[in-house]
């Protein structure tokens, strides 16, 4: 019996490494894009090929919904040669970029980036992956804290995060005929590079992270990874249109 193939776009490094490899774990083969990082993918790919799973890498700007032909192209062949197969079962859409600027100085620039990469690449990529992911399968949608709480310097991701909360449950409901299963995973702040690497980095932003968590701390990328694994087993079946947040009780 073959494994169950999942694809997680942006999964180089950060949130979407961990998430590779906890799918791994599961049993599932994994397919990463990457932006690019071509050599950190690569290290992913030879870390579950050690452990006995099947990976491989694609390279992917998923702000770039012209691109999306070619990339599906490139992906039907890397599923034939290695994984000996014509579809997959499950899209991980992780993929994107932070950015923390002030409303009053967040530039049109900045908002058609942030709108190309985090709402309509996904949109678009999402609906052409459609072709190719397996009836019985899922989606899964990162969102984040942001969507639903407020914090000065996010208008612009945070609406973006919204949308894609919003999309997943059109989602659910329009997929479900074909029983795929579409969620949101919604992390609070975690310890990464992304957005400069902020919440990481910084002692004060962690400090004021790690006091309105009630679990005391600041997340981890191993935090994450395991929620969205669950949700691409069968033990998650019957949970569809849901949001959930991992955030160790941020702001209760």
């Amino acid at each position: 019996m073959k494994n169950k193939i999942a694809l997680v776009t942006g999964g180089s490094r950060g949130l979407g490494k961990n998430i590779a490899l906890k799918l791994a774990l599961k049993g599932l083969d994994v397919i990463i894009t990457y932006h690019t990082k071509k050599e950190e993918a690569s290290q992913v790919v030879e870390e579950i090929k050690k452990s006995g799973g099947k990976a491989a890498a694609l390279q992917l700007d998923i702000g770039d919904v012209r691109s999306f032909a070619s990339f599906f192209e490139q992906l039907a062949k890397v599923l034939k040669l290695t994984f000996d197969a014509d579809s997959f079962d499950y899209l991980i859409n992780n993929a994107g970029i932070g950015m923390n600027v002030p409303f009053k100085d967040t530039t049109e620039e900045q908002f058609d980036l942030l709108l190309n990469v985090q709402f309509k690449g996904v949109y678009f990529f999402t609906q052409k992956a459609l072709d190719y992911l397996n009836d019985g399968g899922g989606v899964i949608n990162m969102s984040s804290r942001l969507a639903q709480a407020s914090m000065p310097g996010y208008s612009a991701y945070a609406s973006m995060k919204g949308a894609i909360e919003t999309l997943t449950r059109y989602q659910a409901k329009e997929l479900s005929s074909r029983g795929i299963r579409v969620n949101a995973v919604a992390p609070g702040p975690i310890a990464t590079d992304f957005a400069g690497g902020i919440i990481r980095d910084n002692a004060q932003y962690n400090a004021n992270v790690k006091a309105a968590a009630a679990l005391g701390r600041v997340g981890e990328p191993e935090d994450i990874g395991g929620v969205v694994a669950f949700l691409c087993t069968e033990d998650a079946r019957w949970i569809t249109a849901q949001r959930i947040e991992v955030s160790g009780g941020m702001n209760l």
